[in-house]
This record gives structure tokens, sequence and C-alpha cells, in this order.
């Protein structure tokens, strides 16, 4: 499984995300392409601001959790949390930056040697969280053909 802590995965991230524009077209799903972006900043703001000291949930622990960084790709039309849903528009070119920038400073945490707890699913080694912020990325990427 590809990592985010990887340089040429970075890099092809940060070069996918910028072919990325206004007119992309959606594979599948509801969410515009700046919702999409705008969407996919809260994962990587979780493990770079390492604050959330949680558990995790008991029930996505056990049914989830390992679905977030295996090999399988997450399936389309996957139901999202409601508090990551954009409710209204988002202009495209501003999440965009606002995307590129935390995915730089996610890979700039490769070198952490210490990890709280993801507030829904737990304790993720090292490993386990560039692969969760790559499977992520892709997943949405791959929603607008990129």
């Amino acid at each position: 499984m590809k990592s985010l802590f990887e340089e040429s995965v970075y890099t092809e991230i940060l070069e996918r995300i910028d072919l990325l524009h206004e007119n992309s077209e959606r594979q599948w799903g509801k969410m515009t392409m700046g919702q999409m972006a705008w969407h996919c900043q809260f994962p990587l703001a979780i493990g770079i601001k390492n604050k959330d000291k949680g558990n995790g949930n008991f029930f996505v622990k056990l049914f989830f959790k390992k679905q977030m960084y295996n090999e399988k790709p997450f399936r389309k039309n996957l139901p999202t949390a409601p508090n990551l849903k954009a409710t209204v528009p988002k202009d495209v070119t501003v999440e965009k930056a606002k995307l590129k920038e935390l995915v730089c400073q996610f890979y700039e945490c490769r070198s952490r040697t210490s990890w709280n707890p993801h507030p829904l699913f737990g304790k993720f080694t090292h490993q386990q969280w560039g692969q969760v912020q790559y499977k992520h990325l892709d997943h949405h990427l791959k929603q607008f053909g990129v």
C-alpha cells in the first residue's frame, strides 16, 4: 500500500491535485470538485495537529479500521460523515491551494515518532497514518478522474 510519506507518492498526489480544475467531471457521488477538495482537508488536519487523544469508536475500529489502510479501494458512494460534508459551494482555486498546503504539511510529519490516536479509528502506526491519507486522497482524486 502506498503511503503519503513516500516522496514519489507525495509528488504524485500534488501533481494529481494540480490536474483538477473547475470543470473536472465527477465520476460518482454528489460533491463538486471544490467541495471534495474542502472535504479532503480534514483527515490531513487531524494528522498534522496530532492533538486528538480519543481512543476511537469501538464499533468503527472493529468493523472499518483495517479498511482504512488495506490494499482494497474504498467503495464508490460511501456515505460521508455529516460534519465533513460541504453544504455550500466551495471555490475550487481556494480549496485546491489549501489542500495542497495540507498535503505538504502532512508530508513534513514523515519524521514524527509519536502519534496520538485518531478520534474515530483509534491508534494508527506511523506507516498506517501515511497509508490512510494516501488512500483517502487517491479515492477522491479518482472520483474526479485524476
